[in-house]
């Protein structure tokens, strides 16, 4: 007889335990989180998702079957020890094995507890379904939807989640893939002037400037593939030229000027503009190099290549800037 009530007393104290530990495991889990993990195709989210909907249903169904157990616990008790004692002993095991420990245990992975539990869950549901289901009829009324909100996130909380993901092996993102987000995330709060190069420091030429070979061999050695002509006053761009469509050209025996040639048109773009203003603006605009103005007058260039610079966190060195790091190595040596 005595085996046998320690095993009932077991086998509530597991339910119990169960039971809080689903309560702590399914209530910590966020709706919005668990709609895209199963939008994820993950197959415990899709098992959870409809119990974490259900809220009230669920949470009054888990209660009243953790009240069920504990108060059975404490009858059974009661008949074979004195009822103070009884009490006593009662609630020591309750709270440690029936509370403390199922909650420490399952909010470390409370969706695969809740997942692999689930069809526990959906039998306490149905058992207490009578009772279960006006509660939760009237709790849906007086609490409509208050455990459902999910408040989004800022840029700055967005950009923190990202970095947890660094030097993490559990991630699925590389660094490289982090960086790049994080560096988009702050597109809206840089701006143009903050990438642009100044015009002090742009190689561009003048609309009276007459190409010849000498001219030719000075941009080649620039290492450019467009050329920005901008006019002495510094207050317009007439256009960019390609480098590409001058190959055919044979400046030995012809000396052109510059508005001789095909120019292609383009806009420029404030220095107060946001990054991702300018993204969409390279992409509506179909071009590569941008002029930047300020107080109508041009104070430098701005290239797609900045931009993809400034969202990678990296510079981007092409074959020519290669050699001439390459060239300056050698000559420092020297």
């Amino acid at each position: 007889m005595f085996i046998v009530v320690i095993l009932e007393v077991i086998l509530l104290i597991i339910v119990s335990a169960i039971c809080s530990g689903l309560n702590i495991a399914i209530m910590s889990l966020s709706i919005s989180d668990l709609k895209r993990k199963a939008a994820d195709n993950n197959k415990a989210a899709k098992k959870v998702l409809p119990l974490r909907t259900n809220t009230h249903l669920t949470l009054v169904s888990i209660l009243l079957a953790n009240v069920a157990a504990v108060s059975a616990n404490s009858i059974l008790l009661s008949h074979y020890i004195n009822g103070w004692l009884a009490a006593a002993i009662s609630t020591l095991l309750i709270v440690l094995f029936g509370e403390i420990l199922p909650q420490a245990l399952f909010i470390k992975n409370p969706l695969g507890w809740s997942a692999f539990l689930a069809p526990i869950i959906q039998a306490v549901i149905a058992i207490t379904f009578v009772i279960s289901k006006p509660l939760q009829v009237l709790l849906d009324k007086t609490l409509p939807a208050t455990l459902n909100v999910s408040p989004l996130q800022s840029r700055h909380e967005l950009s923190m989640l990202m970095s947890e993901h660094l030097n993490d092996d559990s991630s699925e993102l590389d660094d490289d893939e982090v960086e790049i987000m994080k560096g988009a995330l702050l597109l809206s709060e840089k701006k143009v002037k903050d990438i642009m190069t100044s015009i002090k420091d742009t190689f561009f030429l003048d609309p009276s400037t007459k190409l010849n070979d000498e001219i030719i061999q000075q941009i080649k050695i620039m290492g450019y593939s467009r050329i920005p002509i901008i006019n002495k006053q510094k207050n317009h761009c007439h256009g960019i030229l390609i480098m590409k469509t001058l190959i055919d050209i044979d400046f030995d025996e012809n000396e052109l000027s510059i508005m001789e040639l095909p120019l292609y048109p383009v806009k420029t773009v404030g220095s107060q503009t946001a990054l991702d203003t300018l993204f969409r603006k390279f992409i509506s605009q179909g071009t590569h190099l941008m002029p930047v103005e300020k107080e109508d007058r041009l104070i430098g260039i701005v290239t797609i290549e900045d931009l993809i610079e400034e969202i990678i966190g990296h510079e981007i060195e092409d074959e020519s800037d290669i050699d001439d790091k390459t060239k300056q190595e050698q000559l420092n040596l020297v």
